[in-house]
């Protein structure tokens, strides 16, 4: 992602503050999305990148805060870290390059691409709905992206039938390709492509469960905070322990609450009162 290529808005139109919403409101499946990219062998993500919101320090006919684009993006249930993309026009207390740290309530926007389609991009979406058709097509093709037809927003990948198989066995319902809850959208396909292979490798290897990264965090709460059920029941049935902590003293389904992951709520707490 080029620096020409951001369009930045200054302004708070009803129609931003919205898309605002909504981003935050879904940042859990970019992040989602982002637990997936990192066990990957071959990268998948085009680009994958979160607008913020960074106050100028100013006032007058200078805007308040100044929309740009970070990258590289690291989360812990609270706070966003990443590199920034732009150059600020406003202040010159930050620069591209430099790192960020944010709170969520300070995001605009979430973006990433696979395959060059876009998902997220909210904050683009009320832009793009505002030109015509030939700048639409200008704006696209500077980008070299797929957004998509305007006031139609992807957030997750597609999935073109139930699953079936071996996740579906996991759990007590089959999961829905279609659900109304914008909340609890189906697993990641790739749920569908690793939950075999883990519960052999787990099986093998039944200590993984219980290792912790050099952050301090075990595998079930990385993949409570990501919203993967599919892991989370894996690791749970091999002996990761519901109950431990990480640095700031957040258990599992502390961190599924957080992030507002139902399905995965409701297996840690049935498997909390069925714990012998």
């Amino acid at each position: 992602m080029s620096e020409d290529k951001i369009v930045m808005f200054e302004g708070a139109s009803p129609a931003m503050q919205v898309a605002a919403e909504q981003a935050r409101k879904t940042f859990k499946y970019f992040w989602r999305e982002l637990s997936w990219e990192r066990r990957r062998i071959i990268p998948a993500l085009d680009l994958a990148a979160v607008k913020v919101a960074f106050p100028t320090g100013s006032s007058g006919d200078v805007p308040e805060v100044e929309h740009m684009w970070i990258n590289e993006i690291q989360f812990d249930g609270d706070t966003i870290t990443g590199i920034l993309l732009n150059n600020p026009q406003w202040f010159d207390s930050i620069a591209a390059g430099d790192p960020v740290s944010v709170s969520l309530e300070e995001i605009d926007d979430w973006m990433y691409a696979i395959d060059g389609k876009v998902y997220g991009g909210y904050s683009i979406d009320v832009i793009r709905s505002g030109m015509s058709e030939t700048e639409r097509d200008d704006h696209d093709r500077a980008w070299d992206l797929d957004f998509g037809k305007p006031g139609k927003i992807s957030v997750v990948l597609e999935l073109a039938k139930e699953k079936q198989g071996f996740l579906s066995s996991l759990f007590d319902t089959t999961e829905k390709s279609v659900l109304k809850n914008i909340d609890d959208l189906p697993e990641h396909p790739a749920s569908e492509n690793m939950a075999e292979p883990m519960d052999r490798g787990l099986q093998d290897e039944p200590a993984f469960t219980r290792s912790v990264d050099e952050a301090g965090w075990t595998l079930l709460q990385r993949d409570a905070l990501a919203g993967n059920l599919a892991q989370v029941t894996l690791l749970v049935k091999h002996g990761a322990d519901p109950g431990a902590l990480n640095p700031k003293g957040e258990s599992a389904l502390d961190l599924a609450h957080k992030m507002g992951w139902p399905r995965i709520v409701a297996f840690l707490e049935n498997s909390a009162l069925n714990k012998p």
